[in-house]
């Protein structure tokens, strides 16, 4: 049992909860509580921790075969957790690398490029609504938040585990390759021309979300095929960046199942 927070594998898991600079280097991050654990994919395991209190609450855990597991002083694996009520059970997982330019082929691909995201709620929203939604991938320019930072991962809901992401460095040259590939690219923008509803999202598509406050980039923005916009009533001016992303991705869904069914 390890009892000691100088430990250098309990320091090592204090770099991967609050440096996105260690979780960059090892291309690891943690996850914490039984649901997020259980979830991970056994091939990206790298190990887990158990607080003592954990294992006399769930005597017979056993971890996936191959992956070590070291149990933690109670008073130790509080140091390590980021919530505030730690539920005893953590482990280190591989992030991974996805080659987005390969979804570009595939008929009728549904992307999202999120610009300059802040919001770790916000984030998390989107994967998994994105899961929810059906979507091929989530593409993020490097000014995003942290994908892995906790407070992400866990409001995912274990969708990071199964959405493919990437983080590209010139979200520009993404919307314009996709343009290419004959894919539309729709703009959420205060300036739309029209209603989100009123476009046509069966055939490939991207949409582009931006940053919480200033919204996209002008020169992003630039790069869209269709500018549209989510009708308000009242005096609201715009949408929480997660729920705008929902409405969008789920309209994407809803018009291509009508296809299919009208196709059976």
């Amino acid at each position: 049992m390890i009892t000691s927070l100088s430990n250098p594998r309990m320091k090592r898991i204090i770099q991967l909860q609050k440096k996105a600079r260690a979780r960059r280097e090892e291309g690891r991050f943690v996850v914490e509580g039984l649901k997020m654990v259980m979830e991970a994919p056994k091939d990206r395991l790298v190990e887990i921790y158990v607080s003592r209190s954990f294992m006399e609450n769930h005597p017979s855990y056993k971890a996936p075969e191959g992956c070590p597991w070291e149990q933690v002083d109670d008073k130790v694996f509080k140091g390590l957790s980021d919530t505030q009520t730690p539920q005893g059970i953590l482990a280190i997982v591989r992030q991974t690398r996805w080659d987005w330019t390969r979804v570009l082929d595939k008929p009728s691909p549904l992307l999202l490029l999120l610009e300059s995201l802040q919001d770790p709620g916000n984030m998390g929203t989107i994967l998994r609504t994105g899961e929810g939604a059906g979507v091929d991938g989530i593409l993020m320019n490097r000014t995003c938040v942290d994908l892995y930072q906790p407070k992400v991962v866990r409001s995912t809901m274990g969708s990071i585990y199964r959405v493919p992401t990437a983080v590209v460095d010139h979200p520009e040259e993404a919307a314009a390759l996709m343009r290419e590939k004959g894919i539309r690219v729709y703009a959420a923008h205060l300036s739309g021309t029209c209603s989100y509803y009123e476009k046509d999202y069966r055939g490939g598509c991207c949409f582009l979300i931006g940053n919480e406050a200033a919204g996209l980039s002008d020169s992003l923005a630039e790069m869209a095929t269709d500018r549209v916009k989510i009708p308000m009533k009242g005096k609201v001016e715009s949408l929480n960046a997660g729920v705008a992303a929902s409405l969008l991705m789920y309209e994407a869904r809803r018009q291509r199942e009508t296809e299919a069914i009208e196709h059976v």
